[in-house]
């Protein structure tokens, strides 16, 4: 007799993580609350500038889920990262054989999903889970155009964060938000990757010896 086993339902989540921030983790928590596992990586996209390497990227995502209480079921499989989705998905698929897919995207991504490359490919081996994102309507034509073509689901998160990690990338120095989680922020700081955390308030004096500015620039990173 053969016992039935039922498809693992598995969510695949590439994001920039440049740097990782509250609103990923608020993704992340949610996503290990309806799905199976959850799968996450860094991904280069093309269309953006990108100042931390991959690698790093990809390390604080895995300390990101270990702040998270369901961190059991989400991993970090940087192998699935790829240019193409259609790409991590089939690589997706070697790993769970017999899973059901939802590709999570934001809804600022609604229109160009038509446009991917292999889309129709794409729409046959997974569900579109888009998730909200402030100032950017899911109703209306782009929508409905993708709903002909895939079958998209809309995430009910009961929470949403206005930010974008480009704010951590082009942000003045004295208007760096404050809004990483601290685990995230010591990575960053440890490793220098975004070079305002670092350096001291713009109204410092010009005549405060190297040393003390050194210092001073340390102990406000590691009180942020």
């Amino acid at each position: 007799m053969t016992l039935w086993t039922p498809r693992p339902h598995v969510a695949l989540f590439g994001t920039s993580a440049d740097p990782p921030h509250r609103g990923h983790q608020s993704i992340l928590n949610w996503l290990t609350q309806v799905f199976d596992e959850v799968a996450v990586w860094a991904a280069e996209n093309p269309y953006k500038e990108h100042q931390s390497p991959l690698s790093d990227r990809a390390e604080m995502l895995g300390l990101l889920i270990k702040t998270l209480p369901n961190a059991n079921r989400i991993g970090v499989y940087q192998s699935l990262s790829d240019r193409y989705s259609i790409h991590s998905i089939t690589r997706a698929r070697q790993i769970w054989p017999t899973a059901k897919f939802s590709l999570v995207v934001g809804a600022d991504l609604i229109s160009q999903l038509p446009k991917w490359y292999k889309a129709e490919e794409i729409f046959k081996q997974v569900e579109i889970l888009v998730f909200p994102r402030p100032g950017y309507p899911i109703q209306g034509p782009a929508l409905t155009v993708l709903q002909q073509q895939a079958t998209v689901n809309i995430a009910q998160p009961p929470q949403q964060y206005n930010i974008a990690s480009s704010r951590y990338r082009t942000a003045n120095c004295g208007q760096i938000p404050d809004d990483l989680p601290p685990v995230i922020r010591d990575y960053i700081s440890d490793r220098h990757l975004y070079p305002c955390l670092q350096k001291p308030p713009a109204h410092q004096s010009p005549h405060q010896p190297a040393h003390q500015s050194l210092q001073k620039s340390t102990q406000l990173s590691a009180h942020r």
